[in-house]
């Protein structure tokens, strides 16, 4: 059975927390305790409130919207899912960066009664920019509307123009009502002229497997293990998570970003050996030759091509309170690799209400700016577009460590 995470992003009051509520409830993934808690609280309009579900904090239930990101898990006959609730606050846009970064799929949510929004074109655009194929239109509340086709045809019309602009090949509109159930779980009958799949089944039947780059094998080294014991003198070993592709015993490989080869002399998964192992398996590498590998170094067949460079062109997530400015500095985490790093110029920022790059000097909260980064030392990278993985970063700031920026590479010089 395979695995479909999703992310639901839209903007406040979209329905968002109420639609992955009623996902769990009509699909009975809710634990007895859960629902008999959430059924001791019911909701304005009488029934139980589904927002409950995922919206566990204090200030949440206390204010009525999402503050931080929630992970919902469960399971159908047909799939397992991951669900991402991203909040719709535009103060929060940085949260919803962090519950995209991992999606293979996005939900964006619509209120039938406002159609899209500037806040519907910042999370398609934060989205697709992350590497999201996949996208779902959600058009919510169609019972607010009086579950009228001409409304949902003019936000499927405003959309399409959003989801052109970013060059988004796939994406499918579905009208719901998530407070009364229709088209979520089941296909509704009061929407008679949709004859499309419910949302739960467009979920179930998506393929997302071809996503997955199976030709570009990466390892980065996370830990060096040389037990140094009586039984084993000679042991060394490089663990990690394979980042993408699959490793062989017997492959030849590069240790970047030295350039040294060797040979993959032994595989282990689980402490136990094994022929082959894939991405995203945690795995130790043993090689033949005794070569000087750290933590950050890659591991990579010698066969395949990522850049080794330390001159970077990247689009930012601005996401701090502090204006980002050409020669600041910071600490750039490519994974375990981390490297002293500096944005030498900021080239353009995108618009969120055109979806249009214009000149920039400088980038705030929650801008999405291209900049050119210049790094210590050398990183072992690909673009974003070719492996979301080994080409997607984060600043950090020098003295407190806190996250300034979710970056993603566009090109290396």
């Amino acid at each position: 059975m395979d695995l479909l995470r999703f992310i639901t992003c839209g903007s406040v009051d979209d329905g968002k927390s109420t639609l992955i509520g009623r996902l769990l409830y009509d699909s009975d993934s809710v634990s007895l305790d859960v629902l008999a808690a959430i059924e001791n609280r019911p909701a304005v309009h009488g029934g139980v409130d589904l927002a409950l579900l995922t919206d566990g904090l204090r200030a949440e239930r206390e204010q009525g919207i999402t503050i931080d990101v929630a992970h919902k898990y469960f399971t159908t006959p047909r799939r397992k899912f991951i669900i991402t609730d991203a909040p719709g606050h535009v103060q929060y846009t940085r949260n919803m960066v962090t519950g995209a970064s991992n999606a293979d799929l996005a939900i964006v949510l619509v209120d039938a009664r406002l159609g899209v929004i500037e806040q519907t074109r910042r999370h398609t655009l934060v989205a697709a920019l992350l590497g999201i194929r996949h996208f779902v239109l959600a058009v919510n509340k169609m019972d607010l509307v009086g579950n009228d086709e001409a409304v949902f045809n003019r936000i499927v019309a405003e959309y399409a123009t959003v989801t052109r602009q970013l060059r988004v090949s796939d994406a499918v509109a579905i009208p719901l009502s998530a407070l009364h159930g229709d088209n979520v779980v089941r296909r509704s009958t009061k929407l008679p002229w949709y004859s499309g799949p419910s949302l739960l089944e467009y979920l179930e039947q998506i393929d997302v497997t071809q996503d997955v780059s199976a030709d570009e094998p990466r390892f980065q080294v996370q830990y060096v293990i040389r037990p140094q014991q009586a039984d084993l003198p000679d042991y060394r070993g490089y663990a990690g998570r394979i980042q993408s592709g699959v490793y062989r015993k017997g492959d030849r490989v590069r240790v970047l970003p030295s350039g040294l080869e060797t040979e993959i002399e032994a595989l282990e998964v689980g402490q136990q050996e094994v022929e082959t192992a894939v991405a995203p398996q945690g795995v130790v590498i043993r090689l033949r030759d005794d070569v000087d590998v750290s933590r950050g170094d890659s591991i990579i067949v010698a066969s395949s091509t990522p850049t080794v460079t330390r001159a970077l062109e990247a689009t930012l997530c601005w996401m701090d309170e502090r204006t980002l400015e050409a020669g600041q500095k910071f600490l750039l985490q490519h994974h375990t690799a981390l490297v002293k790093a500096s944005v030498s110029a900021l080239l353009s920022k995108t618009s969120v209400e055109t979806l249009h790059r214009s000149a920039a000097e400088s980038a705030h909260l929650n801008d999405i700016v291209r900049v050119r980064i210049k790094t210590a030392v050398p990183l072992v990278v690909d673009a974003y577009a070719k492996n979301r993985t080994t080409g997607a970063f984060i600043l950090l700031d020098e003295q407190t460590g806190a996250t300034l920026a979710a970056g993603m590479i566009d090109a290396t010089e």
